[in-house]
């Protein structure tokens, strides 16, 4: 699986060169052995290699353990790179084709909504803040913080090794601990909306594993950040 010229901070100039030895892109196979053709190749030392395809992974059936897991890391960090290189890259789109980007989104066939997700995140991480050693999903938890406190809240999760899902937590006790100690806010109208709308409200704040209330906030706060930032 081979990623050329891939300008991101995990990598530092290029994605990934080869997705290892052990893997070798189904495109790369002579003529006629494509991807309904031979089920595995062997490598010099004999082993099974996974195979990528479009449409997926050809694995062998006596995959060791640890050849698994392998690939699973890799698999992961490729995916976490690239959300951050298409953040970065419609950003850059945003900026200097503002007039005409959304024509080369249409044109790579991609999902703008999804899309702007990873921009709103990439757009509140300069390249020297973001952490290697943190997932993508680390950093999009607290975008929505003040930058000295995501980045300590970064710190912290890259010191304790915890995972997205730790970080959320963490970050939900510190805020129900914030709101008892300052029980004076400012309240929101009250707002009436059908009761559809509602429901696929709550349908995307539980697809992402948040509470309602939060979700709410949360996407309050990216709506403002973009139309500050415009």
């Amino acid at each position: 699986m081979t990623y050329e010229n891939c300008q991101c901070v995990k990598c530092g100039g290029m994605l990934v060169k080869r997705f290892t030895n052990d893997y070798q892109r189904d495109s790369q196979l002579p003529v006629g052995r494509r991807a309904g053709d031979a089920a595995v190749r062997r490598s010099n030392s004999g082993q099974e290699r996974i195979l990528t395809t479009r449409v997926g992974l050809k694995i062998p059936a006596t995959l060791s353990y640890n050849r698994w897991e392998k690939a699973g890391l890799h698999i992961f960090q490729i995916a976490d790179s690239s959300a951050w290189c298409l953040g970065d890259w419609l950003v850059y789109g945003q900026e200097r084709y503002a007039d005409r980007y959304q024509t080369g989104v249409q044109a790579a066939g991609l999902d703008y909504q999804t899309l702007r997700n990873y921009a709103w995140v990439a757009r509140h991480f300069e390249l020297w803040r973001r952490r290697e050693n943190l997932s993508f999903g680390h950093h999009a938890e607290v975008a929505s913080l003040p930058a000295v406190e995501a980045d300590g809240w970064l710190d912290r999760a890259e010191q304790q090794g915890w995972s997205r899902n730790q970080l959320r937590v963490h970050l939900r006790e510190s805020r129900q601990g914030n709101l008892a100690a300052t029980p004076a806010r400012a309240s929101l109208p009250r707002i009436s909306a059908p009761g559809d709308r509602v429901e696929r409200w709550r349908e995307a704040a539980s697809k992402v594993e948040r509470d309602f209330e939060e979700w709410i906030l949360v996407s309050l706060d990216r709506a403002a950040a973009h139309e500050l930032d415009r």
